[in-house]
């Protein structure tokens, strides 16, 4: 495992250094993923690492968890409340005539505002913006897609999240993180499992094994790959 935690962040340290910036920005959500980008990037960076706490509407027990952490590891932090920055938005966009409530395309704005902020202090800092998406998440394009998915690396992006689990206790991440309900935090109750409606165990078996048990959810996990496809690659242009 730690000939695994030093090529990350060898690998990490060549492309901010290829891309002459001086340090690395992610946001940090409380979960899991986040964490471990976070305790490899203080290996890395011990002074130029900066670390966006980024709540809009969220839940308070994933902001103090957050803050926990970065007590926890030392890491340079700011908080940015996005919640009045939504609302405005969000008032702005929705139809006064219509009660609907278009929950997805809604949560994704959150995302997407968060991208922004990340990249407001990459070009103040000259820093990288480090993403938190891995492997399990990337292929079936459970990510928004200039939201979380706006980033400018992803050292996660090639383990899939039972790997990023054994990584994050080998690095001493905090059993409350490691073992709390994966969350995107778009909306209240929300998990990345009910959303998805596969497990992580069986989407990672079927992405290291290309086989699954269960007929039904291999062809449910093809779908999303295929569905999601356009996340993973730049804007088409035509061939001509």
């Amino acid at each position: 495992m730690e000939t695994l935690v030093q090529k990350l962040c060898v690998w990490m340290e060549d492309k901010v250094i290829e891309a002459k910036a001086k340090g690395i920005v992610f946001g940090l959500s409380g979960g899991l993923d986040s964490a471990v980008v976070a305790a490899l990037s203080i290996r890395i960076f011990p002074q130029n690492t900066l670390a966006i706490i980024i709540p809009c509407h969220s839940l308070e027990a994933d902001i103090n968890d957050a803050l926990d952490f970065i007590n926890k590891f030392n890491i340079p932090y700011k908080i940015i409340n996005l919640s009045k920055v939504y609302d405005s938005l969000i008032h702005l966009l929705k139809d006064k005539e219509k009660e609907e409530s278009f929950k997805l395309a809604e949560a994704n704005i959150k995302s997407r505002l968060r991208m922004t902020t990340l990249y407001y202090f990459a070009n103040e800092l000259n820093y990288l913006v480090v993403g938190t998406g891995n492997k399990s998440e990337l292929m079936i394009g459970y990510f928004t897609k200039y939201g979380d998915g706006g980033v400018d690396i992803l050292p996660l992006g090639n383990l899939v999240k039972s790997q990023v689990r054994e990584l994050a206790k080998y690095l001493g991440i905090p059993k409350k993180i490691i073992n709390k309900p994966p969350s995107a935090g778009l909306w209240e109750g929300q998990t990345d499992e009910k959303e998805i409606g596969i497990s992580y165990e069986q989407l990672d078996k079927y992405l290291r094994t290309g086989r699954s048990s269960n007929k039904i959810i291999e062809k449910k996990i093809q779908d999303k790959i295929t569905k999601g496809a356009h996340k993973r690659t730049t804007p088409e242009k035509p061939p001509f």
